[in-house]
């Protein structure tokens, strides 16, 4: 199958324009799977719990899941994207990501690990790290950014099931594309971040993004990784079959050699 990412530099606040611009850039894409980064529609860097809550939108009934949705069924594509949501039944905001694809609505994900002043924005995540089913035999995980310093989440969906494990991101820091090539080889798992590019401005700070969006194999092997600045859609291709064979040789095997008895200490 094919699978991609667009990694962009979003405008803060500019929630229509976004949109548009992931739109303008899949017109013509042909691709099975295509992530966005962590909060694509808004922007990183909020000022206010008002500036959160004017920008947060329903899932799935919101504009931005429903353009998403709209975009996914013309394109006959999986769409995993980021965006900040708002839960009216708790009255809480989160850091989430939406999976939707050519038939509509697959579900959503909300993030675990919040980084930095993303704990004064939104709740954590409540929903847990669940895989979706996008196609028959076919099953993918959602981590968003700062999950990845937890390898506890990657293995969580691997063992779920999950052979591809797609991760929005806004990195700031310099550490999670290598580091990813492990989270790929441990648990024989492809995985697809798609981190934006630019920087923002805002409250006294400024926030440089890492770029390098990229597609890990299962073995750790690197399809493609983008720079630190451009802005581009990449896609390769990729075997999720390979995902459901974690033996490494006659003796081993990543998951039925773990010894589960001596990890108590972790919980």
């Amino acid at each position: 199958m094919r699978v991609g990412v667009f990694q962009f530099a979003p405008e803060f606040g500019q929630v229509d324009a976004n949109i548009a611009r992931v739109e303008a850039a899949l017109a013509e894409v042909e691709a099975d799977l295509m992530v966005l980064p962590e909060l694509f529609n808004s922007g990183y860097l909020f000022e206010s719990k008002a500036e959160v809550r004017s920008l947060s939108e329903e899932i799935p009934q919101g504009n931005t899941t429903q353009r998403l949705m709209r975009l996914a069924a013309e394109r006959n594509m999986v769409i995993v994207a980021g965006l900040p949501e708002y839960d009216s039944s708790q009255d809480k905001f989160f850091n989430s990501a939406v999976v939707v694809g050519p038939t509509g609505y697959i579900g959503k994900y909300r993030k675990t690990h919040l980084f930095y002043k993303e704990k004064v924005w939104f709740g954590p995540g409540d929903l847990g790290l669940t895989v979706f089913d996008i196609a028959p035999g076919l099953r993918i995980g959602v981590m968003i950014c700062f999950d990845w310093f937890f390898p506890e989440a990657a293995r969580s969906l691997a063992l779920q099931g999950a052979q591809i494990i797609c991760h929005p991101t806004n990195l700031v820091l310099p550490y999670c594309q290598q580091a990813m090539l492990t989270r790929s080889l441990e648990n024989s798992v492809i995985t697809v971040t798609a981190n934006r590019v630019g920087s923002e401005q805002r409250d006294n700070e400024d926030l440089r993004f890492t770029g390098g969006s990229q597609v890990v194999d299962v073995r750790g092997e690197l399809k493609f990784r983008l720079d630190e600045q451009e802005e581009k859609v990449a896609v390769t291709e990729v075997d999720p079959a390979r995902a459901l064979e974690k033996t490494l040789n006659i003796h081993n095997h990543l998951f039925n050699d773990r010894r589960p008895e001596f990890y108590r200490n972790l919980f």
